[in-house]
């Protein structure tokens, strides 16, 4: 028998386990639904632009697996578009009470230039909300 052929199950033993390990790297290196949201959070706290917004409610979400979720929805015009949003700020408790939300309350909305319809009230390093 020839020696390549009896290399071949070799090399290709080799090369399933190299395929299965870049593939778990690149899953172990996908980033989370939370990593997302603030890496969204930062951009447009850092590039986006300013108008002013009405906040309309905020909301307390009970999910599936017990959890809960603190929406601020609120709304602000771009160009004679009128744009109705909310913002879950779950992880930004720390920096906003929600008790002093109240509906009407006038805010800085900062959304991007390329999509009005993304925006945020608040972030890390910004907050649209007025005492």
């Amino acid at each position: 028998m020839n020696g390549t052929l009896r290399l071949l199950p070799i090399l290709v033993i080799a090369a399933s386990g190299l395929m299965g390990g870049a593939i778990a790297w690149a899953n172990s290196r996908r980033k989370t639904p939370e990593q997302r949201e603030q890496e969204r959070r930062m951009r447009i706290s850092e590039t986006g632009r300013i108008t002013d917004g009405t906040v309309t409610d905020v909301s307390e979400v009970a999910l599936t697996d017990a959890r809960e979720i603190q929406l601020l929805i609120y709304q602000y015009d771009v160009s004679g578009v009128t744009y109705e949003a909310s913002q879950d700020v779950t992880a930004l408790r720390h920096m906003v009470d929600l008790h002093s939300c109240r509906s009407g309350l006038m805010t800085s909305i900062k959304y991007d230039p390329a999509n009005p319809g993304n925006s945020i009230v608040i972030a890390e390093n910004w907050t649209g909300l007025r005492n």
